[in-house]
């Protein structure tokens, strides 16, 4: 496993097509697509992670995707990572594979709290990962097609 957490109590994965853009490394799919999504999102993916606890960096710097910290980046795979006040510390796996991008989330729940705060927010951000990665993928598809 490539996660560095002492525990994962929660993990999921999804999986997108790529086609024929396998040649960006994974660190680039993270910024695309966290990095790409539209200001709406980009605004409420800040604003929910702040509400779970999630200590971000900067947004500018190449340190960080968005705020995550690239505690690992090889060009097959970037593994984010967040320190979190509530008990949430997670990471966010960018693993490219031919023709798919498997991105998985990590969570460690330190207490009683955090596991309660996560069992309630868990499924609204699996439609909200599901909606990034159709929109990064349809987005890149159509860039390589068009040329």
């Amino acid at each position: 496993m490539l996660s560095t957490l002492a525990r994962v109590g929660y993990e999921d994965a999804f999986l997108v097509e790529t086609g024929p853009a396998q040649d960006r490394t994974g660190e680039q799919w993270a910024r695309a697509i966290l990095e790409d999504a539209p200001i709406i999102m980009r605004r409420a993916l800040r604003w929910g992670w702040f509400a779970l606890g999630l200590r971000l960096g900067s947004t500018r710097s190449d340190r960080f995707v968005f705020g995550w910290e690239v505690r690992r980046s090889t060009p097959d795979f970037a593994l984010l990572a967040a320190s979190s006040r509530l008990g949430l510390p997670a990471e966010l796996l960018f693993k490219r594979q031919q023709h798919t991008l498997l991105v998985t989330t990590f969570v460690q729940q330190e207490n009683h709290i955090a596991r309660a705060v996560w069992a309630g927010v868990a499924p609204v951000r699996r439609l909200v990962v599901r909606y990034l990665l159709e929109r990064a993928s349809r987005r890149i598809l159509e860039k390589e097609r068009d040329g």
